[in-house]
């Protein structure tokens, strides 16, 4: 065994599993209580919806220079300032939340400085497991597993915190955003031992020309990563925004309870999510089948989202089978991804990965605000068509077989 294998201690695991975490209650801890900033802050479902949008787009655009960065600086140099962007960021969005008469603008500029702390802070997560692991795929797997079911295991908590949060005041999540950025950060700088490099990092114009032809020999299985990645996130934050403002305005319900409720699904992803990464071991073959079972269930159960929202318990019903698709599909994505690029291309690669996760995210909650008003079934009907795009997409271009010989 790798003795780089053995020093990987468990607090090194939930140090790094505390960065998805805290990223993703940064996000999704604010989406039960978008429909009270409308009412506080008086802006319109459409603006709410941008305070989510800032700061995935924020991201989107800076994750590729984290990932470089990353590769050529360290994983830890990055991740520890990124940490420290994102508590700034809270505490701006708070603060003008409790001073101001007319916050908003200053909320998004907090969004957007929280958005660059997660552009330098999630993504870099994924590469920096392959690097303790080395060229171990199955603990590779089983270790990115456990970072994806925290990932997920944040959204299954956002909405609970969130609610709960503001049920005592109404900005207080911004706040607690950067409680959570300082405890992620003490976590890493402590307990998180990178391995040293051997060798020197390569010249700017050796990397990029090595980060093209890694993209030139491996384009088709790295396309269908990157749009899967970000049809997966898109779906997932159309239908929590789409939950919390049904639960809200159609059932009445709101705070803690409306957190549990919007819990269930995402309680289900975690589940999934968590058996995928230890199940799949670096297998291909198995991956690509979960991802086809995965789009089959995904495509089906969106087209009736729409459509069962009378009942709130088979609405659950069907974004619960929703989520136990999206909680198998994601780890798939990162042990791909991360265990088929070279180290020195690692971080960058497996940006660009990040960055259309984000864009999925950033797209799903202004995307509802507006087809909820006349549009939201056939919204959902082309999700669902969408879906089965992917499908054929995963058919044509990820081959288990080519990917392993290359690697």
């Amino acid at each position: 065994m790798d003795k780089s294998n053995q020093d990987v201690s468990i607090w090194c695991i939930v140090s790094l599993a505390s960065i998805p975490l805290v990223m993703t209650l940064g996000n999704s801890m604010l989406i039960p209580v978008l429909p009270i900033l409308e009412r506080k802050v008086d802006i319109t479902s459409f603006q709410s919806s941008m305070i989510i949008t800032s700061y995935s787009v924020a991201a989107i655009f800076l994750i590729p220079v984290a990932g470089y960065l990353s590769d050529r600086i360290g994983r830890k140099k990055v991740i520890l300032p990124s940490l420290i962007l994102a508590l700034i960021g809270g505490l701006i969005a708070g603060f003008a939340s409790w001073k101001m008469d007319d916050p908003f603008t200053l909320i998004i500029i907090g969004r957007i400085l929280q958005g660059i702390g997660a552009a330098g802070a999630m993504p870099i997560v994924l590469p920096l497991v392959g690097d303790l692991y080395k060229d171990d795929d199955e603990k590779t797997s089983s270790c990115l597993g456990i970072i994806e079911t925290s990932n997920t295991f944040g959204k299954v908590l956002s909405p609970i915190i969130g609610s709960a949060i503001a049920a005592f005041i109404w900005f207080l999540p911004f706040f607690a955003i950067s409680v959570f950025s300082l405890l992620s950060a003490i976590f890493i700088f402590f307990s998180v031992k990178v391995p040293k490099e051997q060798d020197e990092p390569k010249k700017f114009k050796e990397f990029i020309q090595n980060t093209l032809k890694t993209f030139k020999e491996h384009w088709k299985w790295l396309f269908t990563v990157f749009i899967l990645g970000a049809f997966v996130m898109l779906l997932l934050f159309s239908v929590l925004f789409y939950l919390s403002e049904i639960l809200e305005k159609d059932y009445d319900i709101d705070g803690v309870k409306k957190g549990f409720i919007l819990a269930i699904p995402l309680l289900l992803l975690c589940t999934a999510s968590f058996i995928t990464g230890r199940t799949i071991k670096g297998r291909l073959p198995l991956m690509k089948k979960i991802m086809i079972i995965s789009l089959i269930i995904m495509s089906a159960s969106v087209v009736f989202t729409g459509f069962v929202k009378e009942s709130l318990v088979l609405l659950l019903i069907v974004t619960s089978v929703m989520g136990v698709a999206i909680g198998g599909m994601l780890p798939v994505l990162d042990a791909v991804i991360t265990e088929n690029v070279e180290k020195e291309e690692r971080g960058t690669i497996s940006s660009f990965y990040s960055s259309a996760r984000f864009a999925g995210v950033a797209a799903g909650p202004p995307l509802v605000s507006i087809l909820m008003k006349d549009h939201m079934n056939a919204g959902y009907i082309g999700a669902g068509v969408l879906g089965l795009i992917m499908l054929f997409i995963v058919f044509k271009y990820f081959k288990a077989e080519e990917i392993e010989a290359k690697h």
